[in-house]
């Protein structure tokens, strides 16, 4: 397998590399966040492992960075954080595995083997499409009608993960978790307002309302009617 490996401890990425090497994977090491980022965003690899706490760019970032523009590689993140909310947070942010350090490269080495068994990551995923809403997931860049739509990068992240989940309810509670990262009280009005803004420059002016309100849930996105 060819695996990136973004890992800032310098005595833990050599520890890693050889270890993978021995197993007979081909290895590239990072040692910051902005340079593993960079580095997953232009190759292609068959599994990614990251530090949770990473140099200028964090693991939680790099992961929700590539998921947001449909890759689909493996990603196993490795921490000291070993609490149950941190393992979540990793999970939530698009990773597949977490383990937690020290480990032993046995387990590292069982974990990477079994999700190469999970088979090839689907193709990437480049644009989304709601109707006459047309969502360039590479470019992040939003058209209705051939009609570019300036959105900021929250309003951006509430689009696509609406269009994502078209024709089904999504709640706050999953905006909260998925564009917030849950650090809001859930009685905010925060999401009303965001999606608000957002529906006057999606839905404005179109004919068609594309984000309807779910009363007393959340939201849903449909072509139809």
């Amino acid at each position: 397998m060819h695996i990136l490996v973004i890992e800032d401890d310098a005595r833990v990425a050599e520890h890693i590399g050889k270890g993978l090497a021995a197993a007979g994977h081909l290895v590239e090491i990072e040692g910051d966040g902005r340079s593993g980022l960079l580095r997953a965003a232009s190759d292609s690899y068959d599994l990614i492992v990251v530090d949770r706490m990473l140099p200028q760019v964090d693991g939680l970032t790099i992961v929700q960075t590539i998921r947001a523009t449909g890759d689909t590689t493996p990603v196993l993140f490795l921490s000291a954080l070993g609490e149950v909310d941190e393992r979540v947070a990793g999970l939530r942010a698009g990773g597949d595995d977490y383990l937690t350090k020290p480990f032993a490269m046995s387990e590292l080495l069982a974990r990477i083997d079994v999700l190469s068994r999970r088979g090839p990551a689907l193709s990437a995923e480049t644009r989304l499409c709601v109707g006459d809403l047309d969502i360039d997931l590479l470019g992040q860049q939003v058209r209705r009608q051939g009609t570019v739509i300036d959105l900021t990068a929250r309003e951006f992240r509430i689009l696509t993960y609406l269009a994502r989940n078209q024709g089904r309810v999504v709640t706050r509670s999953m905006l909260l978790e998925h564009v917030w990262d849950y650090h809001f009280d859930p009685q905010t009005n925060i999401i009303d307002q965001h999606v608000s803004r957002l529906r006057q420059k999606v839905d404005k002016g179109f004919g068609r309302t594309l984000i309807h309100t779910v009363r007393g849930t959340g939201y849903v996105m449909r072509a139809g009617g």
